[in-house]
């Protein structure tokens, strides 16, 4: 207390100065119209810069989260591969095989990073824009993906960037999926509700499986290659008709946090799709024979 006493008398004069100068400037601000203006003008720039600087510092923790995110998910299918060739080795003693031609197959495959510019979530016709077009090779009807699983279809391309159809669109592609490990597939569909979940028609009632368990895509299409994540099963209800099963899924893709995608460029699919036209053109003129 003594020295708190004696450094007060020591600089008294500096602190009554400085008292004295905050409350002049505080009545000229306070009592005077240009200088308030000016004052609030660089108070808003400030404000402003400083805004901007931890939105910047948002960004960047959010960028480390999707790369994290990325990390584990290429960590996560790295490990199930090298369980699957583990498992197969104890079980024939023997690499496996064909393992070069499955690489080969997966080389078919390009993926073009894009960013998300524009995303929809509370509509019924969900809309995404990315910053990728025609003149960086996204065609329409490519698949879209992101770290955590399915995203969307290409729908409209211009030459720097395309909108896409994600799974939150009810006119959006029925997306074909399998339970995984299972082999029982069906069509993915949205209703229009609940931004986390949708459902997997068409599953035959002859199925086996629970709830919890994985759901995937299976290749057929020509859009996603198998394997990319669609949902976890949370509830299973009996379809329209009785005849199949309705999954509920909740979707492993967060598109309310949509900000990297991959756009799947397959290279053998314009070969595939023109043999499919060819078979089709076909079949008409057969019919009409």
């Amino acid at each position: 207390m003594k020295n708190l006493l004696e450094f007060l008398h020591e600089h008294f004069h500096w602190l009554l100065f400085v008292g004295l100068e905050v409350l002049s400037m505080v009545l000229l601000f306070q009592y005077n119209s240009y200088q308030n203006s000016v004052w609030f003008t660089s108070a808003n720039l400030m404000a402003g810069k400083i805004y901007e600087w931890s939105s910047a510092v948002e960004s960047f923790f959010s960028l480390s989260k999707v790369n994290e995110e990325l990390t584990q998910r290429n960590f996560y299918l790295e490990r199930q591969v090298a369980q699957f060739r583990r498992l197969y080795n104890d079980s024939t003693k023997k690499d496996v095989p064909g393992a070069n031609q499955e690489l080969e197959k997966l080389q078919q495959y390009q993926l073009i990073p894009a960013k998300v510019l524009t995303n929809e979530v509370h509509r019924a016709n969900n809309l995404l824009t990315i910053d990728k077009g025609s003149e960086d090779g996204i065609e329409e009807g490519m698949g879209v993906v992101c770290g955590q699983g399915v995203v969307g279809v290409v729908y409209l391309t211009s030459g720097h960037y395309s909108i896409v159809i994600p799974v939150l669109n009810v006119k959006s592609s029925r997306i074909s999926c399998a339970i995984r490990n299972r082999g029982y597939f069906g069509v993915l569909q949205w209703d229009g509700k609940d931004a986390g979940m949708a459902y997997v028609e068409e599953i035959p009632r002859h199925a086996r499986f629970k709830r919890g368990e994985w759901v995937e895509t299976n290749g057929f299409s020509n859009i996603f290659p198998p394997g990319v994540l669609v949902g976890q099963i949370k509830q299973v209800y009996n379809s329209r008709d009785g005849l199949s099963y309705r999954l509920q899924v909740r979707l492993s893709t967060d598109f309310g946090r949509l900000r990297d995608v991959l756009v799947i460029s397959d290279k053998t699919i314009a070969e595939r799709m023109q043999l499919i036209r060819a078979a089709r053109d076909s079949l008409k003129l057969n019919v009409q024979e």
